[in-house]
């Protein structure tokens, strides 16, 4: 866990209490040592954090402390555990893991009846993958890196009529459209804004090269585009 996640949570754990909260009770919670404990609240302490107490008696927020509560009414915690669900099943492996790890965070800090709440949440998106769908995940995590990293993409590409093509792209954005996603490009070969199916997606080769946004060609002008009218798919 990082350490800004470990602050986050501890500040969390604290919020709200009457008694104080023993170090070791933090640091099982945390799957942490109880001196990674013990430096963590006397960083927050320095920084301004009320946090009062000391190692071996527990700690608590000063009374009066104004930190703004993290809440969510039930409706929106359903809307997170339903989105975490449908990531799972339909994003690339990395994303759905950081999904279900920011979920976790969520629900260690909430109180224990909107806890119970989000775990019988009758909302699902059941994961079921065989190995095209894998093959696919891994491809929405290495186009998901490359828009990231601004990186030029060579695609060997099939189109839903089975015609080949190879293609270089400066990819923009990734799309789910309910049923299938779309990779958004700019296309140097038409020289216009594309849209590939990354599961039509025979090979997808990163050689190194990278793109700067250019107006015109950029995002935000694709965004425009794809408002003014679909472009279709190749």
């Amino acid at each position: 866990m990082r350490r800004a996640d470990r602050l986050f949570l501890i500040i969390n754990a604290l919020r709200g209490r009457r008694t104080a909260l023993p170090a070791r009770q933090l640091a099982s919670t945390l799957e942490v040592s109880l001196r990674t404990v013990y430096r963590d609240v006397a960083d927050l302490q320095l920084s301004g954090v009320p946090i009062e107490g000391e190692a071996g008696v527990g700690y608590v927020l000063r009374k009066g402390s104004d930190i703004p509560p993290l809440m969510f009414s039930a409706d929106e915690l359903e809307a997170l555990v339903a989105g975490t669900r449908f990531v799972r099943a339909f994003a690339g492996e990395r994303l759905a893991r950081e999904a279900q790890s920011a979920l976790i965070k969520i629900e260690a800090v909430l109180p224990p009846d909107l806890r119970e709440r989000s775990a019988q949440s009758k909302i699902f998106a059941p994961i079921w993958r065989d190995p095209f769908q894998n093959q696919v995940a891994v491809m929405l995590d290495r186009l998901h890196a490359a828009i990231v990293g601004h990186c030029v993409l060579c695609l060997d590409y099939r189109d839903a009529e089975g015609r080949t093509s190879t293609r270089e792209v400066e990819p923009l954005c990734l799309s789910f459209w309910g049923g299938a996603w779309t990779l958004g490009t700019w296309c140097r070969h038409r020289q216009a804004f594309r849209n590939f199916r990354p599961d039509r997606i025979v090979d997808c080769r990163n050689e190194g090269e990278t793109f700067a946004d250019a107006p015109g060609r950029d995002l935000q002008a694709y965004l425009d585009t794809m408002r003014g009218h679909y472009a279709g798919l190749e």
